[in-house]
């Protein structure tokens, strides 16, 4: 007989992400410098989600709030990562596919 561990469930929900995510929306919004909280909580963030389902979770209500943002917005959030250091293991879009982050 072979039993297989249910489906992770994500400990981290949209609520913790957009929370997270607040020093960095001026920045978003109107393209002024980006706060060095805002690296910070990005990290954080990142450090935080050590699961396959966590990590979707993140992508997911990212991907949210991308489908609701301009282009300009769009491009500045998705530049972040990169201003940041940070290695976000998901394409800052609303085109991402969640299912693929592992």
């Amino acid at each position: 007989m072979v039993v297989a561990a249910p489906p992770a469930k994500a400990e981290l929900t949209c609520d913790t992400v957009y929370s997270n995510l607040q020093p960095c929306l001026t920045y978003v919004l109107f393209g002024f410098s980006l706060p060095s909280d805002c690296c910070d909580v990005v990290k954080s963030l990142i450090s935080t989600a050590t699961t396959t389902a966590d990590r979707q979770s993140a992508c997911s209500c990212v991907k949210s709030l991308a489908s609701r943002a301009t282009g300009d917005e769009l491009s500045r959030a998705a530049g972040i990562p990169g201003k940041c250091g940070a290695n976000v293991p998901f394409d800052i879009s609303p085109n991402v596919d969640c299912s693929k982050v592992n």
